[in-house]
């Protein structure tokens, strides 16, 4: 076992996959010489050369699109986005190419690329440089969305996702990169469409992913010690969702409370929510309840940006709340 920093897992995982398969490489701006705007590239270009670790122009929709062309050929494009909000700019070719060749050409060919990079509430980026893209792209057809939380998970995944022949939304916390956790030597892959069981509980239900995953585990060591046993799930796959996992937790605990940094208006604990009501209302002693970001452009003001995110006792509060209504 080797403590290992996210980033640092990060680039393992593409440095593993580079050295298996020829056919992976990088491209994205300032992933060569630079290392990427987190370092998750750092120096592999020393090792692969410039046009498997490839420095591109400021035009994310020209980047991409080449990146779909390259995987229609059989090559396995990992893009890094400097910054995931930026990849808006490709729309268009994440959604109309990407999620949609392998069905419009019956299955002629394949689109095995990840798409990757820093996004989320990070401190005072400024609202440019805070978005939360799982929102925009669930609603896509063809795409697989992946959110990481740790370095374990993060490298496994990641190795996975480089290997899929779907296109693969891989997103990376700007506040998770410093985390650190010990891995093992040996390799190893985690499943792209499974949850993950965090702490096991009987009270309530509580589902999250990415940063939030964190804070959750911070309430609960607070409502531990206030005799309450929540039960956190990871979801990790944001699209397809793992109702497996879900619904198990759900006929355990019959009360659930969804935590994202996502939006609250159309984000993923919407759709969790009411996929959760077409399948397992009957399970339910509660409605679900929703912790999300308010609906505005986040703010720069440090004080403010906190204000619009969940905070752990926010979570606290609404375990507490849930539980003490008898509900």
């Amino acid at each position: 076992m080797a403590e290992t920093l996210l980033f640092n897992a990060l680039r393992a995982a593409i440095d593993e996959e580079m050295a298996r398969d020829p056919s992976v490489f990088v491209l994205g701006e300032d992933v060569g010489h630079y290392g990427g705007s987190y370092k998750v590239t750092r120096e592999l270009y020393k090792k692969y050369g410039d046009l498997r670790v490839l420095d591109t122009p400021i035009a994310e929709n020209s980047f991409t699109g080449m990146a779909v062309g390259a995987a229609m050929t059989g090559l396995r494009p990992i893009i890094e986005g400097m910054n995931m909000g930026f990849l808006l700019l490709a729309f268009n070719q994440i959604a109309n190419n990407a999620g949609m060749l392998r069905y419009t050409s019956g299955g002629n060919y394949k689109i095995p690329m990840v798409i990757r990079g820093p996004g989320g509430v990070g401190r005072q980026l400024g609202a440019e440089h805070s978005q939360r893209l799982e929102a925009y792209f669930q609603g896509v057809p063809g795409l697989k969305l992946v959110a990481c939380s740790t370095p374990y998970n993060a490298k496994g995944l990641l190795k996975s996702a480089i290997r899929d022949d779907n296109p693969v939304l891989f997103f990376e916390h700007v506040l998770l990169y410093n985390l650190k956790e010990d891995l093992p030597e040996e390799e190893y892959l985690l499943p792209l469409d499974k949850a993950e069981l965090v702490r096991k509980g009987g009270d309530v239900t509580i589902l999250t992913y990415s940063r939030m995953r964190h804070h959750c585990i911070t309430a609960v060591k607070t409502l531990v010690q206030q005799g309450y046993d929540p039960e956190v799930i990871d979801l990790i796959s944001l699209k397809p969702l793992d109702f497996e996992t879900i619904g198990e937790s759900i006929r355990k605990t019959h009360r659930v409370i969804v935590v994202e940094e996502c939006m609250k208006s159309g984000g993923i604990g919407a759709e969790l929510t009411a996929s959760i009501n077409d399948r397992l209302f009957d399970e339910l002693d509660a409605p679900v309840l929703r912790l999300a970001s308010q609906d505005i452009p986040t703010p720069y003001n440090g004080t403010l940006e906190n204000l619009t995110i969940v905070q752990p006792q926010q979570i606290v509060e609404a375990v507490q709340k849930m539980i003490s209504l008898g509900v």
